[in-house]
């Protein structure tokens, strides 16, 4: 047996025990856990700041990679939400008694083992750490060499807080940074139950490509504003610049403004607070006939549609019509967020209805996919897939269910 499925085996077997840890002592691990993070924030800091020193500022990753102590006191209040909600374990799904007398309780209990894969955020080892304890689960963690630095000294205050509490290390494990380590991962059938990449469209492909151990996709989004005629152009100002602008490095950020072609006249009224925020705009031939000249200005290439660009870059269509934006979003959507802005009852009812995507916004702003934005404490990832779990991943999605059947010695004839 090779060291890292010894590793594996080992969080499979530490695992097991982890359902069986009282609210009360989860509770006060996630306290221990959330003042340690504030207390050791120059610690955090300094070993961010070696992974930082890595990377070329220009990098959209730069932002993503980036811990400050307003941010780790961020993580630590996100840490004492997750504390504050209800245990995902030993609901009762459905509860019946046969006509035998068996009596049947679906219940819910942890996923198992699950495994991450993730490039350069450390902000995901504090996040998917606490909902792992929480809902019983066994973590392996596979961070990029941009986080590496961050990362270990992340997990080392985990352990600290964990070896106080007695709970087994063994069941949170980081692995090394490298391409090897990824492959066993994803190799790793019967020891890992699931395995979510957080990252690159690039990265969750190659982990769906390669990976032997079931996947649920979360992370990449090519996110769409479809500007109606009928939009009220204020709200529209504020919540396209916002879903561009607020954190451009993160999935939920806008990616492709689609505006309607009456609206055209409008359109440097509603580009401004973008240009003035350093937004590089690739408009599509109307739109940019449409624009004022401005250095920040180029006219699109098909390959700018379709595009997750993580910053400071956006894309703009023209359409004629609402059915013309839903092709143009059914085309190029990643199935994450999707927004409309329109004061038509029927044009809002027809796109929320129709867009396929884990969550689909009216007149407000893309920004808001998020667990934490959505009560459910911090979250695994943003799941754009259908299986099992959709949009973000929170403790609930960090569940499966069983089927316990108790009887008096009936027998099948």
């Amino acid at each position: 047996m090779s060291e890292l499925d010894s590793i594996f085996q080992s969080v499979k077997k530490s695992s097991r025990k982890l359902s069986g840890i009282s609210d009360k002592t989860v509770h006060e691990v996630l306290s221990d856990l959330a003042d340690l993070a504030v207390q050791e924030v120059d610690f955090l800091l300094a070993e961010n700041h070696k992974d930082l020193a890595k990377m070329d500022q220009g990098n959209p990753m730069y932002d993503r990679l980036l811990l400050n102590e307003s941010r780790i006191k961020g993580i630590a209040k996100e840490i004492l939400q997750v504390k504050t909600l209800p245990s995902p374990l030993g609901i009762i799904l459905e509860e019946k008694t046969l006509e035998n007398g068996l009596l049947l309780t679906k219940t819910t209990v942890p996923l198992g083992v699950i495994g991450i894969i993730y490039e350069a955020r450390p902000n995901v080892t504090f996040d998917v750490f606490t909902l792992a304890l929480k809902s019983g689960n066994g973590l392996i963690l596979k961070g990029g060499s941009d986080a590496d630095f961050s990362n270990r000294a992340i997990l080392s205050l985990i352990h600290r807080v964990l070896e106080k509490h007695n709970i087994p290390t063994e069941a949170f494990v980081l692995l090394p940074a490298d391409r090897m380590a990824t492959k066993a991962l994803l190799e790793a059938v019967g020891f890992v139950d699931v395995i979510i990449p957080r990252g690159s469209q690039g990265l969750i492909d190659f982990v769906r490509q390669n990976s032997k151990v079931p996947v649920i996709e979360t992370g990449a989004g090519i996110v769409h504003t479809y500007v109606d005629e009928t939009a009220d152009l204020t709200k529209a100002k504020q919540i396209v610049h916002n879903s561009k602008t607020r954190r451009p490095s993160v999935c939920n950020s806008l990616d492709c403004l689609i505006i309607h072609e009456k609206l055209l006249s409008n359109l440097d009224e509603l580009v401004s607070p973008l240009l003035q925020s350093g937004v590089q705009i690739f408009a599509d031939e109307k739109a940019f006939d449409a624009l004022s000249s401005n250095p920040l200005i180029q006219k699109a290439e098909e390959s700018h549609f379709g595009t997750e660009f993580l910053s400071l870059k956006m894309a703009i269509k023209t359409v004629s019509n609402l059915e013309e934006a839903l092709e143009h979003i059914a085309t190029y959507s990643s199935k994450h967020s999707e927004a409309i802005i329109s004061e038509n009852p029927e044009h809002v009812r027809q796109f929320l209805l129709e867009v396929d995507a884990a969550a689909v916004y009216a007149n407000a702003s893309t920004a808001f996919t998020d667990g934490n934005q959505f009560g459910l404490g911090a979250e695994i990832g943003i799941s754009t897939q259908k299986l099992h779990a959709r949009g973000p991943m929170a403790l609930r999605e960090l569940t499966s269910y069983k089927w316990i059947v108790q009887g008096d010695g009936q027998i099948r004839a």
